[in-house]
C-alpha cells in the first residue's frame, strides 16, 4: 500500500512538472512593425518548445485598443500550437481614454475602410516573414472592431485562409464592390446584440451569398454585444455583456474552424 501510494504521488508531481514546462515554453513579446511612417505595436505568442513554421492567428482588437482580452486570447491560441499575433490598428501609443474616445477612433476606421485594411496587410506582411510563421496558413480573427476589421480583411482579399468575427459589426460602406470572397468565414454573433439588428444581418448574408463565400453564422440565444468579454459586465440590458455560455461555444466553434482551414501538424 506505501509503494502504490508513493507511486500515486510520483505521477502527480509528474504531471505537475509537465504541465509547469509546458506552459514555461509559451513566450509572448511585445513588437513594433510598421504600416508606412507610422509606428506599431503588437503582442506576439508562440510555444518556443515546438520547432519550424506553424499556422498564425491574427487578432484585431476591439475598440479599446490592444488589451488583456486579447493577449489572453493570443496566449490560448500558442497553447494550442498557433503563432498568435494581437495586431495594432490604432498605432503605438494610441489608447483611448474612456468608450468616448474608443467610439471616435473605431469610427475613423470604420469610415476609411480603405486604411483599416492596410493597417491589417502591414500586420500580415510583418508577421508573414517571421522564421515560425506559415505564412500560407493564416487566419484573421477580432472581437466588435475587430470583428468587423476580421470580416473586412477577407473582403479585401489578404492572403488569408480563414476570418472570423466574435460580436462585430457586420456591415461595410460599399458591400456592392465585394465581388468573390476567398477566405472561409466564421461569424458568432449575439442573437439579441441590438448593435447589430437583423437588417444587419440580413444584408451581410446577401453580400455574402453574392460573393459566393463560404461562411458560417452562428447566433448564440440571450447573447448581446460583446459576449466573450467579461469586462462588459452581466447586465444584457446594457445592450453589452458577458455570456459565459456564449464564450464557451463560441471558442470551441473557433477551435474547429481553425482545425479544418489551418490545422496544426505536429
Amino acid at each position: 500500500m506505501q509503494s502504490s501510494g508513493k507511486i500515486r504521488f510520483g505521477l502527480v508531481v509528474l504531471s505537475f512538472l509537465t504541465a509547469l514546462g509546458a506552459r514555461a515554453s509559451i513566450k509572448s513579446e511585445v513588437v513594433e512593425y510598421k504600416d508606412g511612417d507610422t509606428a506599431l505595436e503588437g503582442f506576439m505568442v508562440y510555444d518556443d518548445a515546438t520547432m519550424g513554421a506553424r499556422p498564425v492567428v491574427l487578432i484585431v482588437h476591439q475598440w479599446m485598443g490592444v488589451g488583456e482580452h486579447e493577449k489572453y486570447n493570443a496566449q490560448r491560441l500558442a497553447e494550442q500550437g498557433y503563432l498568435a499575433f494581437a495586431i495594432d490598428i490604432y498605432g503605438k501609443g494610441v489608447r483611448p481614454a474612456d468608450s468616448a474616445g474608443a467610439g471616435e477612433l473605431a469610427g475613423k476606421y470604420k469610415s476609411d475602410i480603405k486604411l483599416f485594411r492596410q493597417r491589417e496587410k502591414a500586420a500580415l506582411d510583418f508577421v508573414s516573414k517571421h522564421k515560425l510563421a506559415d505564412s500560407k496558413r493564416v487566419v484573421i480573427m477580432g472581437y466588435c472592431f475587430g470583428g468587423t476589421g476580421a470580416l473586412e480583411a477577407a473582403r479585401a482579399g489578404l492572403a488569408v485562409v480563414g476570418a472570423v468575427s466574435f460580436h462585430g459589426g457586420l456591415s461595410t460602406p460599399a458591400p456592392q464592390n465585394t465581388k468573390k470572397v476567398k477566405p472561409k468565414l466564421l461569424v458568432m454573433h449575439g442573437a439579441v446584440d441590438p448593435y447589430v439588428p437583423a437588417k444587419e444581418v440580413e444584408g451581410f448574408m446577401k453580400e455574402m451569398n453574392e460573393a459566393k463565400a463560404d461562411y458560417q453564422f452562428i447566433a448564440y440565444s440571450g447573447a448581446v454585444h460583446g459576449f466573450t468579454q467579461k469586462s462588459a459586465g452581466n447586465d444584457a440590458n446594457k445592450g453589452a455583456a458577458y455570456n459565459e455560455t456564449a464564450e464557451q461555444r463560441s471558442w470551441k466553434a473557433l477551435l474547429s474552424f481553425l482545425g479544418e482551414v489551418a490545422p496544426v501538424t505536429k
